[in-house]
């Protein structure tokens, strides 16, 4: 297919080879999540599953979402959406240690119900 039939609206075709390798890249992905679940990794525990978590994402909305043969604005859109949520993410993160002790208190409060 050519790129005007694909840019006037005609859907992208993968070959079968494309669309296994993915799928098997994922199955792996997730048999590493499930691994990793079940094994304490300590600190690097959450940055081991998010980063899983992007990889796996990042291929479906790669290739299952045809963002690969897409315009290049489709691409940045997405980039940008990201961005923001890391950002919105981590101005919680770095506020939770302020108010973490009343957490805790709060925490303590109930269980003593």
């Amino acid at each position: 297919m050519s790129h005007e039939e694909h840019a006037a609206g005609g859907a992208h075709v993968m070959s079968p080879k494309v669309l296994l390798g993915i799928w098997g890249a994922l199955i792996f992905l997730t048999a590493l999540t499930v691994w990793s679940a079940q094994h304490d990794l300590g600190r690097i525990d959450l940055v081991v599953a998010m980063g899983i978590a992007t990889i796996k994402a990042s291929l479906v909305a790669l290739y299952f979402m045809h963002l690969r043969y897409d315009k290049g604005f489709h691409g940045v859109v997405i980039i940008g959406a990201l961005v923001f949520v890391f950002l919105f993410v981590s101005m919680v993160l770095l506020d939770r240690n302020q108010y973490q002790a009343d957490i805790d208190a709060r925490t303590i409060e109930l269980e003593a119900r």
